[in-house]
């Protein structure tokens, strides 16, 4: 830590990634060269790690990814069942369905963590790169879910409205389109001018408004009645700013990673996180906020 920390209140997003992999290679993950190895991979250290953030921010939100969390049930009822109700629980994944797991396992899973499980974020595609569970199975989760797709290099803007009907037929659907953020710059994140998904987003659905804070940004649209949002995010999660009122340069803390073996980062290039400094973070109110409404 070069700096004392300083995050939103309520306590950054702490994001855990499952100790065990997927069967998927989709082309823009980042995160698939670190399943290579599973040696040190502890569900009781991310037990513990989880203690540990719960008590120093007792309502922030936690996010399961990976590999995919849903490849072992087991393991993710026990991670799970050390996070207390106060915060909010986000899962992204495929909905993976085999031989092995059916659409009943994963609906029994979900039904008995109802209460815990804030939304789910469901991987969707335009180009399919991993074996899809049917869209049938979305509407009958038990609670809420968002469709997430990257729109990866060259998509084709063609299967856009495709793929947007698609998901129109599936109840209570959202739909979450994210720029790939390993391509995202602080020039380019608020950029509409030369943003090509934006403008081809702007072609087909009305846009109703814009917002975003220091990290991320969201463009809003209403595709016949269905929520539709253009995602954007740097791809680190702290940053260096001196607070005029005190004087202090602050390192401020967007998301904090608990990794497969249980160590805790404060951002995704490997930095660790001073857990004991951690303790006395500075909140301030999360500068998300609208920015213009169409």
């Amino acid at each position: 830590m070069k700096h004392p920390y300083k995050t939103r209140a309520g306590g950054a997003t702490v994001t855990i990634f499952v100790p065990y992999d997927c069967n998927n290679h989709c082309p823009f993950c980042i995160n698939k060269g670190e399943y290579a190895d599973l040696t040190g991979f502890s569900a009781d250290k991310i037990c513990e790690s989880i203690r540990r953030m719960h008590a120093i921010t007792p309502e922030c939100d936690f996010v399961f990814t990976g590999g995919e969390p849903f490849a072992d049930l087991e393991t993710l009822q026990i991670m799970l069942d050390e996070i207390p109700t106060t915060h909010k629980v986000y899962i992204n994944t495929t909905l993976p369905v085999s031989e092995n797991q059916t659409e009943d396992d994963i609906l029994a899973f979900v039904e008995k963590n109802k209460e815990k499980i804030t939304c789910i974020n469901v991987s969707r595609h335009m180009q399919r790169y991993v074996v899809e569970s049917n869209d049938s199975l979305l509407a009958r989760l038990p609670v809420r879910f968002r469709v997430n797709c990257v729109l990866y290099k060259h998509y084709p803007a063609d299967g856009l409205v495709p793929y947007l009907e698609r998901f129109l037929k599936v109840d209570n659907a959202s739909i979450q389109f994210r720029f790939d953020y390993t391509a995202t710059t602080p020039d380019n994140l608020y950029d509409q001018e030369d943003d090509r998904i934006l403008h081809d987003l702007k072609e087909i659905a009305p846009y109703t408004g814009l917002d975003g804070c220091r990290m991320r940004c969201g463009f809003h649209f209403d595709y016949k009645g269905m929520e539709l949002t253009y995602h954007k995010t740097l791809p680190y999660s702290t940053i260096v700013e001196k607070d005029p009122a005190d004087g202090v340069t602050y390192d401020i803390l967007y998301d904090i990673l608990i990794k497969q073996n249980g160590d805790i980062h404060s951002d995704w290039d490997g930095t660790p996180l001073d857990v004991d400094a951690y303790a006395n973070v500075v909140f301030e109110p999360y500068d998300l906020r609208w920015i213009e409404r169409a």
